[in-house]
């Protein structure tokens, strides 16, 4: 997806063999933590690179077809991060955020076009991104990191699997759902009714809270789920 060469030799391959594309799903990403003081901004480009504008060089490439055919279902794999921001994922937050700030307008423009555009907002789902990310030691000025991390642990200990994404997937293009966002998981409606319920200021004191055990008794409150923190 970071390759315009690649993705435009990859469309026109598939393009000559069957002729046309019905269904495009962007579903590649990688992670992005740690505090915005300490992250690097070449961390930040390389989550954008691939979570944002990949998605945009495949769509880009599979359009001019779909709009001639008057058809076809473009379905980005976002998260429950692109609309409830938490730290320490702000690189990868912003680029869910913006992935779906995108595929909103652009389901407005191809509308007109028989094409259309889904969202898919995964919780906690165990994947292999959980191993790409390089153990790194934080500052302490910011819990949030190893809270977030415990966060993870927690939910992996009972996982959910990814098969219930793709089976989302296959249910949405099969009946051609108009419907934007699709949130995928058990936790992913806790994540998204949590952060509704609260005004922006409750949310931001609400992850910034000092103490551990008050920021364990809200995951349990809100989500449900008993985070240990070492």
């Amino acid at each position: 997806m970071d390759s315009d060469d690649c993705v435009r030799s990859a469309v026109d391959g598939v393009l000559s063999a069957c002729g046309r594309i019905d269904v495009l799903v962007n579903n590649a990403g990688i992670p992005g933590g740690g505090p915005v003081e300490e992250v690097e901004l070449e961390v930040f480009r390389r989550v954008m690179e691939t979570n944002f504008f990949g998605v945009i060089r495949c769509t880009q490439a599979v359009l001019p077809g779909m709009r001639r055919q008057k058809s076809g279902h473009i379905v980005n794999v976002s998260s429950v991060a692109g609309r409830c921001s938490m730290s320490p994922q702000a690189a990868y937050c912003a680029s869910k955020w913006a992935l779906e700030a995108m595929s909103e307008a652009l389901a407005q423009e191809v509308w007109r076009f028989g094409i259309r555009v889904a969202l898919v907002e995964p919780g906690v789902i165990a994947t292999p991104i959980f191993g790409k990310v390089k153990p790194r030691e934080w500052s302490s000025y910011y819990p949030q990191t190893r809270r977030m991390l415990a966060l993870f642990r927690s939910s992996l200990q009972t996982p959910t699997p990814p098969s219930l994404v793709a089976d989302k997937i296959v249910e949405i293009v099969n009946n051609r759902d108009a419907k934007l966002r699709h949130p995928v998981g058990p936790d992913a409606k806790g994540f998204l009714d949590w952060r509704a319920s609260m005004t922006d200021e409750e949310w931001i004191a609400s992850g910034g809270v000092e103490s551990d055990e008050e920021w364990a008794a809200n995951m349990k409150l809100h989500l449900g789920m008993h985070v240990q923190l070492a």
